[in-house]
């Protein structure tokens, strides 16, 4: 099958692939996914971020996956550098969100789009190939990421990025039940840097509308953008299930609700990352606002590979925050992103319930929104 040329988005070499419902490109460095736009009836929408500085010239030791930084990406190791003892070291959020991917096919039907990419890595040597599917009559997006030929523990996940509009409390973020909930552990951004947190270091929640701040008194994280000037991450722990975990962003304004879903056994936590100018350092430089990670991980904060390995406030509770991988096994990651349009009145997503042909988010008023997608995909390969 020949190779599909890659044409340049927002500064980056993309290859964009299309079915009836969804518009979607992703970059060779890096294998971002954005920029994306489903279509709701006559409505478009484009949910995913894109870093404001993504045609510009930046220093030559900004790490790709910065120089890229949209929509989502696939994370492996998820976060900081870890030496492998060779030597070498993986970059921030792995090769898999920094090197260059390489195009396998894409192929076409009268049902879905597949595209499938592969990349060799070379810090935890092997191979993971990372496979998207959109089906024709569905705003769905489907994410498969398969890790072959390594060894070892490993931390991983997807890095959704979304970008909110310039209306404080405009968007209502909503989870599964989640088991409690950290602060980071320490200083997330330091002052004599020019980086701000207004979150209390090292604290425990149970309700993202009652986070505790640093300077007293509790925020609410259930609606954004909030807290202009400051950037902030906390990380959840769900609850077990052997069905599916997800979250959520309902846009009342905008008529549109955006969700996740994943196996909670493969992704058992999900970090937010609170974007809202809290960088005054390049490249960010205050301007990187409006913006939440809902970043679903097998991961411990992104402080990498040892920090999660070790006895940690989020494995102590029986929450696991590293994978194992074996080259016997490969290791399947599989997750959905999707859109629906939602009624006036529809506030936010109090649940998402199974059907027998999807999914149906429903909110505290009782207004249902059904979604056709295939939820079996979750746990493909996993069972």
């Amino acid at each position: 099958m020949p190779t599909v040329r890659t044409a340049v988005i927002h500064g980056q070499p993309s290859w964009r692939f299309s079915s009836d419902r969804v518009t979607a490109a992703v970059t060779r460095r890096g294998g971002h996914l954005a920029p994306v736009t489903y279509r709701l009836g006559s409505k478009k929408v484009t949910p995913f971020s894109l870093a404001p500085w993504a045609k510009e010239s930046l220093a030559k030791n900004t790490p790709p996956v910065l120089r890229v930084l949209r929509g989502d990406f696939f994370c492996a190791p998820f976060g900081a550098n870890r030496s492998t003892g060779r030597g070498k070291k993986h970059p921030l959020h792995g090769e898999t969100a920094n090197a260059p991917w390489r195009f396998v096919h894409l192929r076409r039907d009268r049902k879905e789009v597949r595209l499938h990419l592969s990349l060799r890595t070379k810090a935890r040597p092997g191979q993971v190939d990372k496979l998207i599917s959109l089906k024709n009559g569905q705003p769905v997006i489907y994410c498969r990421h398969v890790l072959s030929g390594m060894r070892g523990k490993m931390t991983l996940g997807h890095h959704a990025m979304l970008k909110f509009p310039d209306e404080e409390g405009c968007g209502r973020i909503s989870t599964s039940r989640f088991r409690v909930g950290w602060t980071f552990p320490g200083t997330f951004e330091d002052p004599s840097h020019r980086g701000y947190s207004a979150l209390k270091p090292s604290a425990v929640f149970q309700r993202l509308d009652r986070v505790p701040l640093a300077q007293g008194g509790h925020t609410d994280l259930s609606r954004y953008p909030a807290r202009r000037g400051f950037e902030d991450l906390v990380q959840i722990a769900h609850q077990d299930t052997a069905n599916f975990a997800w979250m959520a962003v309902a846009f009342p304004r905008e008529g549109y609700a955006w969700f996740s879903l994943k196996d909670p056994r493969v992704l058992p936590t999900t970090i937010l990352w609170i974007s809202n100018g809290g960088r005054h350092y390049p490249p960010w430089n205050g301007r990187h606002v409006n913006v939440m990670g809902l970043e679903d991980v097998n991961s411990f904060f992104p402080l990498g590979i040892a920090p999660a390995e070790k006895p940690n406030p989020i494995n102590r509770t029986g929450c696991k925050t590293v994978a194992t991988l074996t080259p016997e096994k490969p290791t399947l990651v599989n997750y959905i992103m999707a859109v629906a349009a939602i009624p006036r009145g529809f506030s936010l997503v109090q649940k998402i319930v199974p059907t027998s042909t999807g999914v149906t988010l429903v909110s505290p008023a009782r207004h249902r929104v059904s979604v056709k997608l295939d939820l079996s995909f979750l746990h493909q390969g996993n069972s």
